[in-house]
């Protein structure tokens, strides 16, 4: 089962079929700031456009459903088994600058953002930090103070504990995604499912076959 939030807001939770059928795999994200308290700003237009740019990728939903047909007999490991479940995470109420500091001592490539009881709002990494400040050079020291709250984060999918890791990462490939946050039905975070944690699982683990 997966979900897409929103900054915090689940708009989507679903099988993968569905997701494939939802979502373009090859639709950009954008990242902005939000506006400054006392200033209007009306995004409604671009997020319409967003939502309608591009058309369904229909060699990844054929090639999905090819997969999708497992062979029952072999074990079927879920992503709680392979996930790692202490990962790096940050509060939406610390900066960008916090965010930067995080990823780059503990080495990681992205961070989980989460609110009050660890309930997901997206993932941070350098690149979308470094586009932000590259939006407003002049002003990039300033940017960096902001709160992670100030900023639209791109949409995000997330993936409950308990699916099968051969679709899970058949989605990864297809949606280009290095990880995926892993949430409850109460949208708090779990863990995070990597390609890193996929690989050392195939090495470790002889009978997961990703393929059928």
């Amino acid at each position: 089962m997966f979900a897409i939030y929103n900054n915090g807001s689940v708009g989507f939770r679903s099988t993968a079929d569905n997701l494939y059928n939802l979502k373009n795999v090859d639709m950009p994200s954008e990242v902005v700031l939000k506006p400054k308290e006392g200033f209007i700003q009306d995004f409604t237009d671009a997020q319409k456009e967003q939502e309608h740019k591009g058309s369904l990728n229909q060699s990844a939903i054929n090639k999905y459903k090819k997969m999708a047909n497992i062979d029952t007999s072999e074990p079927v490991y879920h992503v709680k088994d392979i996930m790692t479940k202490d990962c790096i995470i940050i509060d939406n109420k610390s900066t960008i600058l916090d965010a930067y500091n995080l990823l780059k001592d503990n080495q990681v490539s992205q961070l989980p953002v989460v609110s009050f009881a660890k309930k997901i709002v997206g993932l941070i990494d350098k690149k979308i930090i470094l586009n932000l400040m590259m939006e407003d050079i002049t002003s990039s020291e300033d940017i960096l103070l902001r709160k992670i709250d100030d900023i639209y984060l791109p949409e995000l999918i997330t993936v409950d504990p308990v699916s099968d890791i051969r679709r899970v990462s058949k989605v990864m490939i297809d949606f280009k995604l290095d990880a995926l946050p892993v949430v409850d039905e109460e949208a708090i975070l779990l863990g995070i499912l990597s390609k890193t944690d996929i690989i050392k699982a195939i090495s470790s683990l002889p009978r997961l076959q990703l393929w059928s």
